[in-house]
């Protein structure tokens, strides 16, 4: 369960480390003003949606950190395994060969196809201790 009062706190510091006013972070994340004043006088407790604005318009912001105060803020750059998936100078994926039996971790080869009209907005994995990575396409 969150910590209204310490998830309250975890706001502020982010909208100060943004040298944001709760009027330039409510529209800068896209909610009204009344939301921001709301959940840090503690009247409201933050949404799925309110969070999940937060993660996307300021990726420095950790999940965990901002509801239960584990891990760092600002994100630290941390060095991983995982490519960017949207950087220029990666090789480009081989092609997956098509397989007639599915199992529960393959995706159907139908949906790795895509439409000359269509470009991906986001990718988001979701892992099976209940967190996720989100990457969003910032071309």
């Amino acid at each position: 369960m969150i910590n209204s009062d310490e998830f309250t706190k975890r706001l502020q510091k982010v909208i100060d480390f943004y040298g944001e006013s709760a009027s330039s972070f409510s529209e800068k994340i896209g909610v009204q003003r009344s939301s921001i004043s709301h959940i840090l006088s503690g009247r409201n407790k933050p949404s799925l949606d309110f969070v999940m604005k937060i993660l996307t318009t300021y990726p420095e912001v950790e999940l965990y950190w901002l509801l239960n105060g584990k891990g760092t803020f600002p994100a630290e750059a941390k060095k991983s395994h995982t490519p960017d998936l949207f950087s220029n100078d990666e090789k480009p994926i081989p092609e997956i060969k098509e397989s007639h039996q599915a199992t529960a971790n393959s995706i159907p080869n139908q949906a790795l196809k895509s439409d000359p009209a269509k470009q991906i907005e986001r990718i988001v994995i979701f892992y099976t201790d209940g967190s996720f990575k989100n990457f969003e396409n910032s071309i």
